[in-house]
């Protein structure tokens, strides 16, 4: 039986969803850091080294949850990804130390937020759609922010009244009773269920051609493979630019609420800005990833980047002067600029590698992308230890988006396919 709607919003929705919740699941390290910092007297780097080693984690796994989508499918490793992730959670309260953080926190929640998270969404979300691949995924991730304003305020308001342990157990049941039951609703492709992308009909035989998003048809002909992808220049412009990506955006992710705090501002109000920053994102992944379909993926990954530069900055700035315009233009650029990376980080790589092994390439590309994300937080709590500050860790952050902006300048996804608003017909 055929729904009233094209069954790619349906996956839109569920995607939301499980990006609202596992998203923010994994992100809700940041207000759990400081109360276990608290009650362990741990040094700085070896618990924000936890958070990293689930990154070294996901890092290890990603090309074999990539080979696990092209065989079995997102129900599979979505539903494998659930479970990870609410046993981390509700193992975690049973720390006493550091080694059980790294299991729980690291490897269970760390490789099932793999699934959960952008990563995995991006394995075959992009299947779904062409002409509105960027809305539909900026959509769909979206759910990240509408997730942060409600789950981050009642993670911060559980540690405060029960304690982080509680805090755990909470996140385990709602990531197991909610996610568990929705995921059976996806679908790798449209094709699996007689469809295809956009919910376009079926081509008559006698129908007119629509024009191609094709630009290098040597290039697309190819059936890439992870050994030929490899190959080539433009696979480690793509790995380079994510590894940078990464380390921007998860440095500045784990130390923020922490950092805030040292400087001046309440537990609340810290915990206040990290939810807020996703809401924003709502805005920000929304917009740049339809404007993406207009004007091409690589400008609004060089305007995320500019969007993590200057949150870098505003940060430093904070440090001198607490003023609440400082710490707004920190949460718009994060939020509304630097989001935007999300929208468009699986289009480009299916843009420029898709074909049959998409989810291997993928995942191959994104053990680059999560070595970043590993080095992020690990480098910036090591530079706190030695230096007592966070300054030249936020300029190492900075200068790091001004080279993914680059890199991905270079892999040139448009220059393989166009985006709709770049297609001229012929």
């Amino acid at each position: 039986m055929r729904l009233p709607i094209f069954h790619g919003w349906i996956i839109v929705a569920v995607t939301f969803v499980s990006m609202g919740i596992g998203v923010n699941a994994r992100t809700a390290f940041s207000l759990l850091f400081p109360p276990i910092l608290e009650e362990f007297d741990w040094d700085r780097g070896v618990t924000a080294g936890a958070f990293s080693f689930g990154f070294v984690v996901s890092a290890i796994l990603s090309p074999t949850i990539g080979r696990m989508m092209d065989r079995f499918g997102p129900r599979a490793v979505m539903e494998l990804g659930t479970i990870s992730m609410a046993a981390g959670f509700l193992l975690a309260p049973l720390t006493t130390q550091p080694w059980h953080l790294y299991l729980t926190i690291g490897v269970l929640v760390g490789g099932g937020s793999m699934c959960l998270g952008y990563y995995g969404q991006s394995l075959f979300l992009p299947n779904w759609f062409v002409r509105t691949r960027g809305l539909a995924i900026g959509l769909a991730f979206s759910g990240v922010g509408l997730g942060s304003v409600t789950l981050l305020p009642w993670v911060q308001s559980l540690i405060i009244g029960a304690g982080w342990r509680h805090a755990c157990w909470a996140l385990g049941l709602l990531i197991l009773l909610v996610l568990a039951p929705i995921n059976l609703l996806l679908r790798k492709r449209p094709e699996d269920m007689g469809l295809r992308p956009d919910g376009d009909a079926v081509p008559l035989s006698s129908a007119a051609v629509h024009p191609s998003n094709i630009v290098d048809p040597s290039w697309a002909a190819i059936d890439w493979t992870i050994r030929r992808a490899v190959r080539t220049r433009r696979f480690w412009w793509l790995a380079l630019g994510y590894f940078c990506a990464l380390y921007a955006w998860y440095a500045v992710q784990v130390h923020q609420t922490k950092y805030l705090q040292e400087i001046g501002f309440s537990a609340n109000r810290s915990a206040w800005a990290l939810g807020l920053v996703s809401l924003i994102g709502v805005a920000g992944q929304i917009s740049l990833g339809h404007l993406s379909d207009r004007i091409g993926r690589e400008w609004i990954w060089v305007i995320s980047n500019l969007g993590f530069v200057i949150c870098f900055l505003a940060l430093i700035v904070l440090q001198h002067d607490q003023s609440m315009i400082w710490l707004y233009l920190m949460v718009a650029a994060q939020g509304g600029l630097g989001y935007g990376l999300t929208s468009v980080m699986g289009a480009m790589v299916a843009e420029i590698f898709q074909g049959r092994h998409f989810g291997g390439i993928f995942g191959t590309v994104m053990l680059s992308a999560l070595a970043g994300g590993a080095a992020g937080p690990w480098v910036t709590g090591v530079l706190h230890d030695a230096l007592g500050n966070y300054t030249l860790a936020f300029w190492l952050g900075a200068g790091a988006s001004v080279v993914s902006a680059l890199a991905i300048w270079r892999a040139s996804p448009r220059k393989v396919r166009a985006v709709a608003g770049r297609i001229r017909a012929a």
